[in-house]
């Protein structure tokens, strides 16, 4: 996986399906983890600031309304098929589990999600790889750094920054009720979610937990899936992890409509550890175990300064007034530590909104399919 490699022209067609306008992108050849949803990008507009060299890197972040995976689902994964495969395959085909392994492990440990699987499996034209993929189980490492915060009251709110490289983000909020649950969410992998809610009022989000390593487990995207299709409440989510093995170190940060929060550290082959903790960064708890990487994504000052922040009873204006600045807000897009979204979800409301500096845009379970151009501005 390259951070750096810049994905040319690689949307097809996911506004051609019946929700949403025409609009149809070119489709090339990618070896990035995900080659996202985007309009061709011109070239980066650089002007010197200091010792940095600024750009403006113009996304397009689609708004999927779509129940049960269909038409909309099958345009993401002929759009992003070809890096994703690139990526999964990345360690050599026998690196990744057999098909027979991974529907074990589906079954056993996330059996709500099955049916959903075989049609997801139906709609990618019963690619074998696909199938394997689509599991994630045993799935090739990726570390987003990221900084996540629950408010109590007196509403219950989640805000997160998703700090990452653009030519890696899926750039999909996607809305569903696969299992009959509504949920709604950052899509990652194709179904799973980098953070999300459901209209039982649970919001839950991840941030990488710094602890170096992977195991046999699933990736975190389809953890935080099941766990918004399943739980309703931050101890039934808490309940659901003790049973789920996953394949690196993260923390979940979650509340839920009643006021309840926790943060989880999970990571392979232990035991989830649960902290009443309202914030999370990139490591875990509040002394890291690996201080040299801690120190490059700046973890404890973002955690400092959010606990900080958090004792202060801020409102979610306040919030997110936070998490759109410094130290928060990152712009080393290059790097892949750039800020790529802030997420406010409002379990109460059934609401979240994604914020960047000249847009915001909030979407509800009911909202419809569409589309919103922003500019992320770093180095």
């Amino acid at each position: 996986m390259n951070p750096d490699f810049a994905c040319p022209r690689l949307f097809a067609a996911l506004d051609a399906a019946p929700d949403g306008p025409h609009r149809t992108f070119d489709t090339g050849p990618s070896t990035a983890r995900s080659a996202p949803p985007a309009v061709p990008a011109p070239a980066a507009s650089p002007s010197a600031v200091g010792s940095w060299a600024f750009r403006r890197i113009p996304v397009t972040v689609f708004g999927i309304n779509e129940p049960t995976p269909g038409p909309r689902w099958r345009e993401l994964f002929r759009a992003t098929w070809p890096a994703y495969r690139s990526w999964y395959l990345s360690e050599g085909d026998a690196a990744r589990p057999e098909l027979d392994t991974a529907m074990t492990m589906l079954r056993r440990h996330l059996p709500e999600l099955v049916p959903t699987h075989g049609r997801l499996v139906e709609l990618a034209g019963g690619d074998e790889t696909a199938a394997r993929m689509l599991t994630m189980w045993n799935m090739p490492a990726f570390l987003p750094a990221c900084s996540q915060a629950v408010l109590t009251a007196p509403t219950p709110a989640l805000c997160r920054n998703y700090d990452y490289s653009p030519d890696l983000w899926e750039r999909t909020i996607y809305t569903s009720a696969f299992t009959g649950r509504r949920v709604i969410g950052t899509g990652d992998c194709l179904w799973g979610l980098l953070d999300g809610m459901n209209d039982a009022g649970l919001a839950v989000s991840l941030t990488f937990g710094g602890r170096p390593g992977a195991g046999s487990g699933f990736a975190i995207p389809i953890v935080l899936r099941y766990l918004l299709e399943v739980a309703d409440s931050v101890e039934a989510a808490k309940d659901l992890l003790r049973g789920i093995p996953v394949s690196m170190s993260y923390n979940l940060t979650m509340v839920d409509r009643a006021g309840n929060a926790c943060t989880a550290f999970v990571s392979p082959g232990a035991a989830p550890e649960f902290s009443p903790a309202p914030a999370a960064t990139n490591h875990h708890g509040t002394v890291p175990e690996y201080p040299e990487r801690a120190r490059t994504l700046r973890s404890v000052p973002r955690l400092d300064h959010l606990t900080t922040l958090i004792a202060d009873a801020p409102d979610p204006a306040d919030l997110v007034a936070a998490f759109t600045s410094d130290p928060l807000y990152n712009r080393a897009y290059g790097k892949a530590f750039g800020t790529l979204y802030t997420a406010l979800y409002r379990p109460v409301e059934g609401t979240v909104e994604y914020i960047w500096p000249d847009v915001t845009w909030r979407r509800g379970f009911c909202s419809p399919g569409d589309t919103r151009d922003v500019v992320l501005s770093g180095h």
